[in-house]
């Protein structure tokens, strides 16, 4: 897991021996000519990559050695933060200042000053935040511990995010309900009929139905009408979709555990003309697939059972996530991967907020919400930034890993990774009767709780010796703990001591 830039600096004083530079950290001199102190000029690249990348923080006021950093300091920080605004602030120099005077902090060691200069995630708006007045050949993106300038394709599709707020409206010229599926539609109809019996738009033709979904459109101010990326995506057959989207690619895999050395699929599904290749019906046939294993406890509400559980919902939710997020336009395929030790959802684009803002819920940037719209209108995804937290809190409720990232080499995707639990993997059956390891992941919670209130000094590794689980297991147990409130650490890793609410 990445050092967030706050807890670097917090760490700072006692660990600059073994400071190094990353994906969120970089170390610059600044000494200038005169040794007093001067904004150096490769800090804008730096700046550039933060911004378009994960944000970062720039240390300013320490010499790179060949064995290590060393602590130079800077005579005159005053100077260096003139500077720095008085270039934010200008054009001709960088695109946009993302910083205010609070994200520059002078830090004093052993009698020397750096200057720590916290640069923000820019958002989609902002991006790319770029040197000069022209994006091309000036923007950057922070790659490991180096700033990698970016390539035109990339630079063209930040300013297509940064102005179209859903990606699926555009109105494809010369295609028509000739290149949908038939079933496809019927199919969703269907679905639709059957979740709204009493809507108003099952009286309406194909055409007419598309267009209250968003499938097909009429542009008001150039007269033109037709059908829609997100139509075409959603219902359209195979050679039209390829046509309209070179880069389109849905894949699908089942690998058995010893996939890296065999490198074969116990199952796949990619579009190869036996089927339509959309988006609809590669989430029906891949939804089934995901959940064949999952079984579902015997439980009643009233007279019916239910047979839905959170796992399921979760799966779904998932699924549904990376399709509508997608930047088809992009490289890199859609691809879900399924395996013994858990699932993996990857979608072309980067993410449009941040990982953590995206986890959280409750801010929502959807990249085709006309897709997005269509799914939620058979029962399917959340709105308003709540799909994401809810496919949190379905799947860690159930004592299951969870990990949302974004990858910029050599292309932008996103992955969502959902593992089963240690408990469930050591049972050697994840998929069967998952339900019932919640009554487990309670109890031992419980039992966590109760060994630190009464011996509050324990480690981790003493603590899954007495419970005779995997540190690791332990590990995601009181992580969940804590970010319930329900415990807390006091003190440092070393020498600290484990605080119980209530105890």
């Amino acid at each position: 897991m990445r050092d967030h830039p706050v807890t670097i600096l917090e760490r700072l004083p006692d660990e600059l021996s073994s400071l190094r530079e990353s994906a969120v950290v970089e170390c610059k001199l600044a000494g200038g000519h005169d040794g007093k102190g001067r904004l150096p000029e490769d800090f804008w690249p730096t700046y550039s990559a933060f911004a378009n990348t994960e944000g970062g923080i720039i240390l300013l006021g320490i010499r790179e050695r060949r064995e290590g950093f060393e602590l130079a300091g800077i005579e005159n920080p005053a100077k260096v933060r003139s500077e720095l605004f008085n270039n934010l602030n200008n054009r001709q120099k960088v695109s946009s200042n993302l910083l205010t005077d609070a994200d520059v902090e002078e830090i004093d060691i052993a009698g020397k000053t750096l200057l720590a200069i916290r640069v923000p995630r820019a958002s989609r708006q902002q991006r790319p935040v770029h040197l000069t007045t022209n994006p091309f050949g000036n923007t950057w993106r922070r790659l490991n511990d180096g700033d990698r300038a970016l390539a035109d394709e990339d630079i063209k599709r930040m300013l297509a995010e940064q102005v179209e707020d859903s990606r699926d409206t555009r109105i494809l010229p010369n295609f028509g309900l000739r290149d949908l599926n038939a079933d496809s539609l019927k199919a969703y109809r269907n679905i639709f009929r059957a979740d709204k019996p009493d809507h108003p738009w099952l009286a309406l033709d194909d055409q007419a139905f598309l267009q209250m979904l968003g499938g097909w459109r009429e542009d008001r101010a150039s007269g033109e009408s037709g059908l829609t990326q997100a139509g075409l995506l959603m219902f359209g057959q195979w050679p039209a979709i390829a046509e309209a989207l070179p880069l389109y690619f849905v894949d699908y895999q089942e690998r058995p555990r010893d996939y890296a050395e065999t490198v074969q699929w116990l199952d796949r599904l990619v579009p190869d003309g036996s089927w339509s290749g959309n988006l609809f019906d590669f989430y029906r046939r891949v939804v089934i697939k995901l959940t064949a294993e999952v079984k579902v406890p015997f439980v009643l509400q009233g007279d019916t059972r239910q047979d839905d559980t959170p796992t399921h919902k979760a799966l779904r939710e998932a699924l549904v996530n990376a399709l509508v997020h997608a930047d088809y336009s992009g490289r890199v395929s859609v691809q879900v991967v399924k395996e013994p030790a858990g699932f993996t959802f990857r979608n072309p684009g980067a993410l449009r907020i941040s990982p953590s803002q995206a986890l959280q819920g409750g801010i929502s940037d959807c990249r085709n919400r006309t897709l997005q719209q269509m799914f939620l209108m058979i029962g399917l995804g959340e709105r308003a930034g709540s799909g994401m937290s809810r496919i949190v809190h379905g799947w860690q409720a159930l004592g299951h890993g969870l990990q949302l990232r974004e990858s910029f080499d050599p292309q932008e995707y996103t992955v969502l990774e959902m593992s089963w639990s240690d408990e469930l993997l050591q049972d050697g059956s994840p998929n069967s009767s998952v339900e019932s390891s919640v009554e487990s992941s309670v109890k031992t919670a419980d039992k966590i709780l109760g060994l630190l209130a009464e011996h509050s000094m324990l480690t981790l590794a003493e603590l899954a010796k007495c419970l005779n689980l995997s540190v690791r297991a332990v590990e995601k147990q009181v992580a969940r703990l804590k970010a319930q409130g329900r415990l807390r650490r006091i003190g440092p890793n070393k020498g600290g001591r484990w605080e119980v609410s209530g105890a």
